[in-house]
């Protein structure tokens, strides 16, 4: 397998752009229909998320380590979608024609045996990873709603009991999808574990999100969802250590935010932690309450509120990171940040400018949306999506 000859010519078949998901997926689904249930039925948000997926894979073919760790957690998260081995061919099949439709007159037997032989390594690490999954979690857990508070128009608080222990640690997020849809979307809970195993899900409708909306439009106490095991480091306290924390939050941000501040408590540590969290307005502040019950019951806990829109400076944004900035010099702490996109990236930019270093700042990263199957979802498995507990 020529390494540098799989690079060259993906990269010419990724130059076609949106193209090249049309011809795959037209392709699988012509020549398998059987694959077409494991998708949503709207396929527009789907077209750059195999490109992306097989651009990394591409890019860290000849990184061993970096790569099996990927798929084997992709193989391990493909049980939800009901993948089977016997499906791993059929993606191959069109793979393999996508890339010599675009190669055209550049494809060359050579390569057909590179790729061949790639996608084979790739699909075995896969499925060996999702059989050993197999003794250890099931596909996904089945899970009642025990309560549903819509605390704004576009936002909602779940509790949901799962029919079994779900384990996770805070920070991680889960997947949930609705038994109506086909797709599905990561939440970190908004709790530390809880003895009757309960999760608290902080939720935003996202324009166009067809499981945000369900969640929080079309939903009630009683109603099943499934959830899949829980994925994720990027936001665990393990790499901090037991040092200070500086906590930064935006928007429903606040959920896996909050299930840090618990365990922190949980543990009885003597950390020291301040919390900044930030809304465009104060009636955007829909989890207060907690929040307040939370600082009254531990005295190593400052909160500060972040009004980001001061209607006496107007065109002026007000950011916690500047906030927070502002009022002190933090770094001495491991500092956590969760909000959406655009919050997170201003907010390290901010402290990398400020002279924090990046093993002390604690995100999810960009662009961290997980869908599904490996040749439609995002590269980043582990690092949900985060536009706030919702994510």
């Amino acid at each position: 397998m020529d390494v540098a000859r799989l690079k060259q010519s993906w990269s010419l078949v990724a130059a076609h752009g949106d193209q090249v998901p049309l011809y795959f997926y037209s392709t699988l689904f012509l020549s398998h229909p059987e694959t077409r249930q494991m998708f949503p039925t709207n396929m527009a948000g789907q077209r750059d998320r195999l490109v992306t997926a097989l651009a990394h894979i591409v890019t860290n073919v000849d990184q061993v380590d970096r790569l099996v760790g990927f798929l084997q957690d992709l193989g391990a998260d493909h049980r939800k979608f009901a993948v089977r081995p016997e499906h791993y061919p059929a993606v191959g099949e069109a793979l393999v024609a996508t890339l010599q439709h675009f190669l055209g007159e550049q494809w060359t037997e050579e390569l057909a045996q590179d790729w061949t032989a790639a996608y084979g390594l790739v699909s075995k690490v896969m499925i060996d990873a999702a059989q050993a999954a197999e003794a250890v979690n099931p596909p996904w857990w089945v899970a009642e709603i025990v309560a549903h508070e819509r605390r704004a128009f576009d936002v909602a608080v779940l509790t949901l009991r799962p029919q079994y222990l779900l384990p996770f640690t805070p920070g991680q997020s889960i997947g949930v999808s609705h038994p109506a849809v086909r797709s599905w979307r990561y939440y970190s809970p908004a709790n530390a574990p809880r003895a009757d195993g309960t999760l608290e899900l902080h939720v935003r409708a996202a324009p166009g999100g067809v499981v945000s909306s369900r969640l929080v439009y079309g939903c009630a106490v009683g109603d099943q969802v499934h959830l899949a095991a829980p994925v994720g480091d990027r936001l665990t306290l393990w790499s901090a250590g037991s040092s200070d924390l500086l906590l930064l939050a935006g928007g429903t941000g606040w959920a896996p935010v909050k299930a840090l501040v618990e365990q922190v408590a949980a543990e009885g540590s003597r950390r020291r932690v301040d919390l900044y969290v930030g809304a465009r307005s104060r009636s955007e502040f829909y989890d207060t309450d907690a929040i307040d019950k939370l600082a009254s019951s531990c005295p190593w806990l400052t909160v500060t509120y972040v009004v980001g829109v001061d209607f006496q400076r107007p065109g002026e944004m007000v950011h916690a990171v500047d906030r927070a900035l502002a009022d002190g010099d933090w770094r001495s702490r491991h500092v956590y940040v969760c909000g959406s996109d655009e919050m997170v990236g201003y907010s390290v930019q901010a402290l990398t400018r400020a002279g924090y270093h990046a093993g002390q700042v604690h995100h999810e990263g960009f662009g961290k949306h997980w869908y599904g199957p490996a040749w439609r979802s995002a590269v980043d498995a582990a690092a949900p999506d985060n536009s706030g507990g919702a994510r």
